[in-house]
């Protein structure tokens, strides 16, 4: 079976999720679509031109026809973020990409799964959601996925061990309010909140800002969330059934937020780790930060669009 892939924005988050997903063989078949065609077809020739390297994979632009049979679709549009914004800053014009992509995604067959990347992640993965009407586990965002791999190498750097065998969650927005649930973090079955060597203030800081300091550097960032998005990707071709922390929505509160979810081939479905009582109460601290950026636009933007 053709493993099916659309991505929808091809910058550089975009272009480098392709990259992943072809040097990695995680699919077939892509489909490339952007706003700039011609940005759209150079990338797929660039791609192409590895194909004697890497695995075959076929590559389609500026068809949403193609997205019939996809399996997934990645939101990777978004305005050009500044290094001193956050990332609730991008709503305004994130919503009228979306006024613009859904209604096409619409008129197509598509019916598998959605993931959206693009900025601010959970309230843009609620809009997503809310507008095309789609099964809840069947939209969901990479949410607190790259956060958490960003707190795994600060504590695999301290501790000195690899940062795969580093446990745990980020957990949360996928932006200022977001929290390591240290409860959660573990190496070698041992909890790391007593270690002596472990600043867990600074890992969280460092955490938070990782996007910004790399962003001020480069400009964007790319191979990070890239890579976390084909990561995720292979998680549901390959129904691997993935413990992920991803934006998938909280049914008990009632909006979407970074929590683990079991990925596979019909979605995320949420799971809830125990947390203490602090962490709880960032929990809803983050849960009050986004649902505020719903509220706010949701006075002004239609609930729901039609084909």
């Amino acid at each position: 079976m053709t493993r099916k892939v659309g991505i929808i924005g091809v910058g550089n988050v975009g272009s480098q999720v392709a990259f992943s997903l072809c040097t990695q063989g995680i699919c077939d078949s892509l489909v490339l679509i952007d706003k700039n065609a011609k940005k759209a077809q150079s990338e797929a020739f660039d791609l192409l031109d590895m194909m004697a390297y890497t695995h075959p994979v076929s590559i389609t632009t500026q068809d949403y026809a193609a997205l019939d049979d996809a399996d997934v679709v990645i939101l990777a549009a978004g305005p050009e973020m500044m290094a001193q914004e956050d990332r609730l800053s991008e709503l305004d014009e994130t919503l009228a990409i979306l006024d613009d992509v859904l209604p096409k995604l619409l008129h197509t067959a598509f019916h598998g799964i959605f993931l959206v990347i693009t900025n601010p992640c959970d309230v843009v993965t609620h809009f997503v959601q809310e507008r095309t009407g789609w099964d809840k586990q069947r939209v969901f965002g990479t949410g607190t996925a790259l956060d958490t791999a960003r707190m795994k190498r600060m504590v695999g750097s301290t501790l000195n061990v690899s940062p795969s065998s580093v446990e745990g969650f980020v957990l949360g927005e996928h932006g200022d309010s977001q929290f390591v649930a240290w409860s959660t973090v573990h190496v070698a079955g041992k909890t790391v909140s007593g270690s002596v060597a472990l600043d867990r203030d600074k890992v969280e800081q460092e955490t938070r800002d990782a996007g910004w300091a790399i962003l001020q550097g480069k400009g964007c960032t790319s191979f990070g969330i890239g890579t976390t998005a084909a990561m995720i990707t292979k998680a549901i071709l390959t129904n691997e059934q993935r413990i992920i922390p991803v934006s998938t929505f909280d049914a008990k509160k009632g909006v979407y937020i970074g929590l683990p979810a079991l990925v596979g081939r019909y979605g995320a479905t949420t799971y809830y780790p125990k947390l203490n009582d602090s962490e709880k109460a960032r929990y809803d601290t983050s849960i009050a930060v986004i649902r505020q950026a719903i509220e706010s636009k949701n006075n002004t933007k239609p609930k729901k669009l039609s084909p």
